[in-house]
């Protein structure tokens, strides 16, 4: 009787590990400015237009020197230097509003953005 209570004691806790592991793992972005004059934003390969409140992770791959990426909205405001490239990578917690992300040297033709609910 013993053994079986312990058994299965041991087995719940391992369930509660795997169960609260996979809930803690953190979405990634995956945004992209350049080569040419394009900008983008996504999430297991499609456009991001919408996603929910919560912690992200958002990798950025900055392809051209010319152009930077930089995302803003409710308490975020990250970016990436212009006449860099390279991969970046940032933790954000997104909260409920409209997000933009865009090139600020060419802002009126490279831009973005997505609602978060």
């Amino acid at each position: 009787m013993l053994r079986t209570r312990l058994a299965l004691v041991t087995l719940l806790a391992a369930a509660l590990v795997v169960v609260a592991s996979a809930s803690a793992a953190t979405p990634t972005l995956n945004g992209v400015d350049g080569p040419g004059f394009t900008i983008s934003l996504k999430k297991g390969g499609k456009k991001v237009t919408s996603l929910k409140a919560g912690k992200y992770k958002i990798v950025v791959k900055d392809l051209s020197n010319l152009h930077n990426f930089h995302l803003s909205g409710p308490g975020v405001n990250k970016k990436t230097g212009v006449g860099s490239m390279g991969t970046s990578t940032w933790t954000v917690t997104l909260k409920k509003g409209t997000y933009k992300f865009v090139c600020d040297p060419h802002v009126a033709i490279m831009k973005g953005s997505f609602k978060v609910t």
